[in-house]
């Protein structure tokens, strides 16, 4: 179970790149890499997960807590290119009425 995580880190906006599984062993990498970026106040946070082929609710987790920090920190958090079945994750536990995700899906039945 593996989780590449390549962040381009900007003034007001950061990228960040996954690609891999989310699960309980990979998600603290994970929320240390995130976390910090939605705690600068203003700051944009977009995450690409156009190669996150598996997330469990362990990831769901991670990103809760994103929210709730870019909640408090006056930050942005966007999910782009979700492959369908993470992008059920979110749609199941209701999180794509509060997180903000992009609707283009990718990779559908891979």
């Amino acid at each position: 179970m593996n989780l590449n995580i390549d962040v381009a880190e900007g003034n007001e906006k950061s990228v960040v790149k996954l690609s891999g599984e989310i699960d309980a062993y990979t998600a603290p990498e994970l929320k240390d890499n995130v976390l910090p970026l939605t705690k600068k106040e203003g700051h944009q946070t977009e995450i690409n997960m156009e190669n996150v082929h598996y997330m469990d609710s362990t990831g769901l987790g991670i990103f809760i807590s994103a929210l709730k920090s870019t909640n408090e920190n006056n930050s942005t958090m966007r999910l782009v290119d979700l492959q369908d079945r993470v992008l059920r994750l979110f749609q199941i536990t209701g999180l794509d009425e509060l997180i903000t995700i992009d609707t283009a899906i990718r990779g559908g039945n891979e």
